[in-house]
């Protein structure tokens, strides 16, 4: 009995699942991209276990823990634990918190791939587009408990600026040398989809900075009538994110999946790299069932909301004790460990001349940051009676007006060289440069006043 039928017979039946004989999976370019890190284990040892629980468990814990590359980093997890229970440093509970994060947040991605399998195409596009950024909206989750309002906007200012400057700079550059003898192109119809939402985002974002420099009125006034107007465009964003959805996985779903999906077919050494089944075809099948899947997903996402709950907590010792800013280690630090596995998957198939993929995941994961995760915080801070607005203060706004801007320029004209890609990276490590020298006030001090100003501002108008 191999691993495939050990996984069948959680659902009650011996039948391998394909896409010609069961639910297949749809794939976009977060799942082909993540599925680049994937490797598969040798179950050779399987069936001399005879207890069916037993070699359940171990063919679902061989492909989730050890089909990743990234399986080295996961025994950072229980060391961050051990060093949180006996209060080891502080710094270093951020670090290995950190290190853990990162193979978790790839086995988030595989996990509601296999869910997909056995939901359908519509669900399991949107399961890929909730969880697609499941980490970063764990921290903020957890930074907003702990009312680190700064903390929250800097790590999700972070991932925006990651994956359209690093991400995508990093992935035209190693495409643009990597194939210097061919024409690279790509379909510009996801990039221009992608850069309309930014840009609708980034004025959700300016018209807040904009309004409390215009207001001739006092800072109590102006602040309770930004957060007023973050709240109302929080709203309009997640709308308009539903919108995108519809879009993506229903009226408009070639725009997004055809290019993807037909070099996945075509090309063997894409397949053979995810998965070396795919030399006899096969090569859209579920790794293990449903149940499992579930589960596996649940246990992972309570596993990285402890994490975070940790990263959270020490960032400001590890700022102290690394004397680097906040800042710094927000915008900078966070994203590029936490999306590791996703960002090393773009570069892949840039180095492969499939850019369709590469910006499918850059400005996919972006816009998903700038038009759900964070007016999702607003709302949900609103509810836990948390005073967080969209304004990002003036240095933070215009670095993210430049990215957008910069991206699009780019990005305009549906071809690449790697000059692009050096003007994108050279342009996050100026931003990244500017955040290292800026020293940002204490995170809890910034919150205290900005609490103390919205609460004045409500007595004010209560009385």
């Amino acid at each position: 009995m191999d691993s495939q039928e050990v996984l069948n017979m959680e659902n009650g039946e011996v039948k391998g699942m394909s896409n010609k004989d069961g639910p297949h999976l749809i794939r976009n370019a977060h799942t082909m991209s993540s599925s680049s890190l994937r490797k598969r284990s040798d179950p050779m040892l399987l069936p001399k276990v005879r207890c069916r629980i037993l070699r359940q468990f171990l063919s679902n814990l061989q492909e989730v823990i050890l089909g990743t590359k990234l399986c080295l980093l996961f025994p950072a997890i229980p060391l961050a634990v051990l060093a949180k229970c006996y209060q080891f440093g502080r710094p270093w509970i951020f670090a290995l918190s950190l290190m853990g994060l990162t193979p978790l947040a790839e086995r988030v991605s595989f996990l509601t791939e296999q869910i997909a399998y056995f939901t359908g195409p519509t669900v399991g596009g949107l399961l890929n587009a909730t969880c697609g950024n499941a980490t970063e909206l764990i921290i903020a989750l957890f930074a907003l408990h702990q009312k680190k309002i700064l903390v929250l906007k800097y790590s999700l200012l972070g991932s925006i600026l990651s994956n359209l400057l690093l991400v995508l700079g990093t992935s035209l550059l190693c495409g643009g040398l990597a194939n210097l003898k061919k024409e690279q192109l790509y379909d510009r119809k996801q990039s221009d989809v992608n850069s309309l939402l930014l840009l609708l985002g980034l004025l959700c974002h300016v018209l807040p900075l904009m309004f409390k420099y215009a207001a001739a009125s006092t800072d109590t006034f102006t602040a309770i009538s930004t957060l007023q107007f973050s709240r109302a465009s929080s709203i309009l964003m997640l709308t308009t994110y539903l919108a995108y959805l519809i879009f993506q996985l229903k009226t408009h779903r070639q725009i997004f999946e055809s290019q993807e999906h037909n070099h996945w077919v075509k090309l063997k050494t894409v397949d053979q790299l995810s998965y070396p089944q795919a030399e006899d075809g096969d090569d859209e099948k579920a790794l293990i069932g449903f149940w499992s899947a579930f589960s596996w997903l649940v246990g992972m996402t309570v596993i990285i909301a402890l994490l975070s709950e940790y990263v959270v907590g020490t960032i400001e010792a590890a700022s102290d004790s690394w004397g680097v800013s906040v800042s710094f280690i927000s915008i900078i630090l966070l994203p590029i460990v936490g999306n590791a596995a996703e960002h090393a998957g773009s570069i892949i198939f840039a180095f492969k001349n499939k850019l369709d993929i590469s910006l499918g995941v850059a400005l996919g994961s972006a816009t998903q940051i700038s038009m759900f995760v964070v007016p999702l915080c607003v709302i949900v801070a609103w509810i836990m009676g948390v005073n967080m607005d969209l304004d990002f203060s003036l240095l933070e706004t215009g670095s993210l007006t430049f990215a957008i801007i910069i991206t699009a320029f780019t990005l305009q004209d549906g071809t690449s060289h790697y000059m692009k890609g050096v003007v994108l990276s050279l342009c996050y490590v100026v931003i990244a440069a500017c955040f290292f020298v800026h020293k940002n006030p204490s995170v809890h001090e910034s919150t205290t006043d900005s609490l103390r100003v919205i609460k004045s501002a409500t007595g004010i108008l209560t009385a």
